[in-house]
């Protein structure tokens, strides 16, 4: 594939800015709160609208892993940006009417097909006109969705609530204009040149052996322990911190909601970085190492939180807790290219990504359970299930087989090219 050395750092930028939109679904957790006390839905009943908007990111995105060559990356990427927008715009309707529904239907289904679309698209890409820096270009493209969070707490959100009298049907909907005015031009640059021995080959192997091996599946868990982690927090982090604040004696609305977006726009900045950051170093030290070295600290940090009610160690937890969350991100790209080969990565890793929608399910709705049931104790109880979960995937790790499938791959595509 002949790319000129300025039009593959163009795509890539392109792709970092369209992930930058995307990832604006990452500050629900500033949303939650004002929601479920508006419309008098439990906890659990509101997280469902952000669960059902990652599962269906997850699966939507294992099946258009595999069919970016077929219907092209450019129009998979732009109708996944304008469903994305549309989700907002229906939710803005939905929160007029009241309908909790209608707000799971727009947000979680057509919102999160959009999510699914657009997400992987740019991943495939990068690795195609990257193929010497997998790690960084997949990291820094990846870090962009980690940052979207920012820049709807402290930019987006804050400038409509304010511009609406917090109004948020109103909110929503000119969320939703807003995106669909600027991701559709960005999502424009992602395509990929077609020299298409990959595409031949890809459709001749079928990628259900290799998901069906024991290395595979233990990726796939730890990858999904590690979602489930990183999710306790994403979803519940502005609300988790208002509840620690109110127990030192702050009150005021005003203050809680400044300090729970400021939470919210500091970890997304950790969040990003941390895509960029540990997918670098995987490319110096090794991908399952630097999995390994991402599941160890967090253990040590859920430690640290389970025995503490400190304000400034619960903001600086939930930081580097999403520093290594978004770091399974900046890893798991290059890990499946180097693992399978490119011929298959596309198709595995949309594959893989039905671990984050199955975490968008369990890690939400584990804290808001323990928010409903148990408030006093919530956060504890929710750290010691993260806890149990990245000590199980660490052990996991060691089981695996440091052998690259890929090398299995390039052996079955000669075998073809001779039948």
């Amino acid at each position: 594939m002949e790319v000129t050395f300025n039009k593959r750092w163009l795509i890539a930028i392109m792709g970092t800015l369209t992930h930058l939109g995307l990832g604006t679904v990452y500050a629900w957790s500033f949303f939650q709160k004002p929601i479920a006390e508006t419309y008098g839905w439990t906890n659990s009943e509101t997280a469902w609208t952000f669960s059902l908007a990652i599962l269906m990111l997850g699966i939507t995105a294992a099946w258009c892993g595999s069919r970016i060559e077929r219907f092209g990356a450019r129009k998979l990427a732009v109708s996944g940006v304008i469903l994305y927008a549309l989700g907002y715009i229906i939710s803005s309707f939905a929160l007029s009417s009241g309908s909790l529904f209608l707000l799971y239907f727009g947000f979680g289904i057509v919102g999160g097909i959009g999510l699914g679309l657009a997400y992987v698209t740019p991943v495939a890409v990068v690795l195609k006109y990257f193929p010497d820096k997998a790690g960084l270009v997949t990291g820094m493209v990846v870090m962009g969705f980690g940052l979207g969070a920012l820049v709807m707490s402290k930019v987006l959100a804050p400038f409509f609530l304010e511009t609406f009298n917090e109004n948020l049907p109103q909110v929503f909907l000119f969320i939703g204009i807003t995106l669909l005015s600027v991701l559709p031009f960005l999502a424009q640059f992602l395509r990929i040149e077609k020299s298409n021995a990959d595409l031949q080959s890809s459709e001749k192997i079928s990628v259900l052996p290799y998901v069906m091996k024991a290395d595979y599946l233990i990726i796939w868990l730890v990858f999904s322990f590690n979602i489930i982690a990183g999710m306790i927090f994403i979803s519940f982090q502005s609300p988790l911190l208002q509840d620690l604040l109110k127990s030192g004696g702050v009150f005021d609305m005003q203050t809680l909601e400044a300090k729970g977006a400021t939470l919210i726009g500091i970890s997304a900045l950790f969040n990003g970085i941390g895509r960029f950051f540990w997918g670098s170093v995987s490319d110096k030290i090794g991908r399952i190492v630097t999995f390994r070295l991402i599941l160890l600290i967090q253990i040590f940090v859920f430690i640290m939180l389970i025995n503490t009610s400190d304000v400034m160690l619960f903001s600086a937890g939930v930081c580097i807790i999403l520093l290594c969350y978004g770091g399974g991100f900046g890893v798991i790209p290059s890990l499946i290219k180097e693992r399978y080969g490119s011929a298959l990565a596309a198709s595995i890793y949309g594959i893989t990504l039905i671990g984050w929608g199955i975490g968008g399910i369990f890690g939400p709705q584990i804290t808001a359970f323990m928010i409903d049931h148990f408030p006093e104790n919530a956060g504890n109880y929710a750290y010691f299930v993260g806890l149990v979960l990245l000590s199980s995937g660490l052990g996991l790790l060691f089981l695996i087989n440091t052998k690259n499938a890929s090398q299995d791959v390039r052996h079955k595509k000669k075998s073809l090219k001779y039948k």
